[in-house]
C-alpha cells in the first residue's frame, strides 16, 4: 500500500505555533496524526499539555523519546542550571537546540512513512525565529529533498507558519476559530506556565506582543 495523500503528520509541542499548524492541518488534510518529541525538557507540563489537546480534539498522539538530545547539546531547554537569555554580539540563545528539527523533522518522517502519510507540517518560521537555523526555509527545502532521498518517497514538508509574525499567526488562529483555545490551552513559556505563561521570558514577550498587535488591528477594523 503506498501513500495517502491526505494524511499528515504534524510534529506538535503544544505550544502556540505547533497547536495553530494542527489546526491548520485538520482543516487541510483528511487524516491527522500528531508526533511529540520528550528529549529532556525542563518541564514534563510542555508533554502533557499536547497529550491533552491532542486527546481533547481526538488526534492520534504519538510520543517519541528523544532524550539523547540533552545529553548531546546542553541548553537552557533541558538543563536548570543554564540560563534562558537572549543572543547577544550575533550568538544565538541559549534556548537553541543544535539538531533538534533535523532530528525531528526525520524522525517525523519516518513516522509519516510507517504510517503512510505524505505530508509533513510543521510550525517553524524565519520571522520570528530568533536567529536559529533550523528554523530557515532553504534548511526545510534541502532536508525535504534529503528526506526523499534517503526514503525513496516523495513527502512534503509543509510550513504554513514560515512568513508570518506572532501577530498574523494569532490571527491564523482566529481565521480557523481557535483563537481563544490557543491562547488558553497552549504552553510556549520557557518556565513552564501554560496559557499567558509567565509573561517575562522571551518567548512569553513575543507571544504576547502578537496577541496585543493582533488584537489592536481586530480592534481598528470593527471585527
Amino acid at each position: 500500500m503506498g501513500f495517502q495523500n491526505d494524511k499528515a503528520v504534524v510534529v506538535f509541542s503544544g505550544g502556540q505555533d505547533s497547536t495553530t499548524c494542527l489546526f491548520w492541518a485538520l482543516e487541510q488534510f483528511e487524516e491527522v496524526i500528531a508526533v511529540t518529541f520528550s528529549y529532556g525538557q525542563r518541564h514534563d507540563e510542555e508533554i502533557e499539555v499536547a497529550k491533552r489537546i491532542a486527546e481533547d480534539i481526538n488526534v492520534e498522539h504519538h510520543v517519541l523519546d528523544m532524550g539523547l538530545l540533552s545529553q548531546l547539546a546542553p541548553n537552557a531547554l533541558t538543563r536548570d542550571d543554564i540560563d534562558v537569555e537572549a543572543g547577544e554580539d550575533g550568538e544565538l540563545p541559549s534556548t537553541f537546540v543544535e539538531g533538534r528539527n533535523l532530528l525531528f523533522f526525520s524522525f517525523a518522517t519516518i513516522l509519516a512513512s510507517q504510517k503512510k502519510a505524505k505530508h509533513i507540517v510543521t510550525g517553524v518560521c524565519e520571522t520570528d525565529y530568533s536567529g536559529y537555523p533550523d528554523c530557515r526555509d532553504v534548511f526545510v527545502k534541502s532536508l525535504n529533498v534529503s528526506l526523499n532521498l534517503a526514503i525513496g518517497k516523495e513527502f512534503v514538508l509543509h510550513t504554513p507558519l514560515m512568513w508570518l509574525d506572532k501577530k498574523e499567526t494569532w490571527e491564523l488562529a482566529d481565521r480557523l476559530g481557535r483563537l481563544e483555545y490557543v491562547k488558553d490551552e497552549t504552553l510556549t513559556c520557557y518556565h513552564g506556565i501554560p496559557g499567558d505563561g509567565c509573561g517575562e521570558c522571551p518567548a512569553c514577550k513575543l507571544r504576547r506582543a502578537g496577541y496585543e498587535q493582533y488584537m489592536e488591528q481586530k480592534e481598528r477594523k470593527g471585527l
